[in-house]
């Protein structure tokens, strides 16, 4: 494992670029920020609030995913986020121009109820995507999560699944015909059918909002996750730090990092066997190789993206 970098402000949502440098977001600074091989770190773009997640999308723009911020909070120096801030202005789905670095918000609610707190997001091969939204926490206790999905051009956006209990990361299998989003704090990992773009197959029973994969025994959580290109699911892991990789099944083994929390990673390189991770709470970018290729997203490799 190689420390890529240091002093980043809570990163997130890790985006591996063709000429070897990494997107990602900084929550506690507001920003996307470019992590060169280097590890020179140099900002694309101001977002405020707290951007969480980040997905390239068409036409070279990088879609955010902002959670509208958190009240901060350091213990031991480890650097861990608190409930809504006094300044919250919402959650929303935001889009940055890589060449031009023009920042717009696309979606700040769906059908009159405000986004909360936008956490991740993939996109699908029909130009859609799917996002998130893990909800805000105050003193007195803490929204349902949510899932929705949305058009990359700003005109459409509904909710597929409501009612969750922190939903954070999410993707889709190869095929592109099942959707997984992990639960932070119940650390569930859950699987649902795709019956067309924007809307999911029924749940399996009463009181399961999906299909559930697994439970993690003892008290860990989960956060964002990738899928590889044979399947697997690799799930971002706080408290037993690391990446929890799952097979369809429930199987899993875990890639432990020398961290209090993994919060993210992606796959890239000329092999796709490059994974960066995330150590948020510390403020580092690991690099490392993976036994396996991950799954090429939706323009990830597009000539267009620089």
């Amino acid at each position: 494992m190689e420390v890529v970098a240091e002093g980043l402000q809570f990163p997130e949502g890790p985006v591996a670029m063709p000429d070897g440098s990494v997107l990602i977001v900084e929550t506690r600074r507001g920003t996307l920020s470019r992590v060169a091989p280097s590890g020179r770190i140099s900002v694309v773009a101001d977002l405020g609030g707290g951007p969480n997640g980040a997905a390239l999308g068409p036409d070279n723009w990088v879609y955010i995913c902002n959670n509208g911020g958190f009240e901060w909070h350091d213990h031991g120096g480890a650097l861990i986020p608190g409930d809504q801030p006094t300044d919250y202005a919402g959650g929303s789905i935001q889009r940055v121009h890589l060449e031009s670095g023009v920042v717009e918000t696309l979606y700040v609610a769906c059908e009159g109820r405000p986004l909360r707190g936008p956490n991740d997001l993939v996109f699908d091969s029909h130009g859609g995507f799917w996002f998130t939204d893990h909800g805000k926490a105050t003193s007195d206790g803490h929204d349902h999560g949510r899932i929705f999905y949305a058009r990359a051009d700003g005109t459409a956006i509904s909710c597929a699944l409501d009612r969750l209990h922190g939903p954070n990361g999410i993707g889709l299998s190869p095929d592109g015909d099942t959707l997984y989003f992990a639960e932070t704090p119940t650390a569930r990992l859950w699987a649902c059918d795709v019956a067309a773009p924007g809307r999911l197959g029924p749940a399996p029973a009463p009181w399961m909002p999906a299909r559930l994969i697994a439970t993690m025994p003892g008290y860990q959580m989960f956060d964002s996750l990738k899928v590889e290109a044979d399947g697997h699911i690799c799930v971002g892991t706080l408290i037993n730090g690391g990446i929890t990789i799952f097979d369809g099944e429930g199987r899993h083994d875990h890639l432990a990092f020398p961290e209090l929390a993994i919060t993210n990673l992606c796959f890239g390189g000329a092999d796709m066997r490059d994974v960066w991770a995330t150590a948020s709470s510390s403020g580092r970018l690991y690099r490392t190789r993976w036994e396996r290729p991950g799954l090429a997203l939706k323009y990830q490799l597009s000539g267009n993206n620089v």
